[in-house]
């Protein structure tokens, strides 16, 4: 009975071991360039390139306009299932108010016309607060325009925001993997996922393109990023 188990466990490992290589070879990796790149779309914010902290990196920062529309669009990634891989770094403007977080995320699967995202971020100055409630906050989902973040935390608490460790201004490398009405963020490298969405708020079947987010009085730097997409 035991040598039965034991065969049976291995085998199981391999169907997922083999059903996630499947996955893997299915998805196409494309090194996005955020340099001199003409399909790039400035929504109140600015932009300019910058080596901070030691890598090249596209510098964005909030050009005062009161919207939650604040993003460098990327026109030619028409994104809506895969993975996106990327390094960020935010932190409050100097001339910030007290309550900046340093807000830096993705935007995802945007409209043309800029009407509707999905988007996921941190909050850098949250993840080591000495307020417990303030770490709780330190990643956060929404989506525009319907469900913005202070309707999603008054709803929903706790559903779509976790903790996870940050410092505003240093490097933190983050992956979004999208699949259908479902998301997960992982940070620094982690092999589990730091936030969990199983209900996308945009529904299945919606594509778009991609955006370098960031909130009001941020000053956020973006480098090394990478997009899979099933081919």
């Amino acid at each position: 009975m035991m040598k039965t188990t034991t065969l049976l466990s291995f085998y199981l490992i391999c169907i997922i071991v083999f059903s996630s290589n499947v996955l893997f070879a299915q998805l196409r990796k494309d090194s996005v360039s955020l340099f001199s790149n003409k399909d790039m779309t400035l929504v109140n914010v600015l932009a300019s390139e910058e080596t901070y902290l030691g890598k090249r990196s596209l510098k964005i920062t909030d050009n005062g306009n009161n919207t939650e529309l604040k993003f460098l669009k990327i026109g030619n990634l028409n994104f809506s299932n895969g993975i996106i891989e990327i390094d960020i770094s935010g932190k409050p403007a100097q001339t910030s108010s007290k309550d900046a977080r340093g807000f830096v995320g993705i935007a995802f699967r945007i409209a043309d016309d800029n009407s509707r995202f999905e988007c996921i971020y941190l909050r850098p100055t949250n993840g080591r607060a000495e307020e417990q409630e303030r770490r709780n906050h330190s990643v956060q989902y929404i989506s525009y325009p319907d469900f913005p973040w202070h309707k999603l935390r008054k709803d929903f608490p706790e559903k779509y925001e976790s903790y996870v460790d940050l410092q505003p201004g240093e490097w933190t490398k983050i992956k979004i993997e999208v699949e259908g009405n479902k998301a997960k963020l992982y940070v620094h490298g982690n092999s589990q996922p730091t936030l969990i969405i199983n209900d996308l708020k945009l529904g299945t079947d919606i594509n778009g393109s991609i955006g370098l987010w960031i909130g009001p009085g941020t000053e956020a730097h973006f480098s090394n990023a990478y997009v899979y997409k099933k081919q």
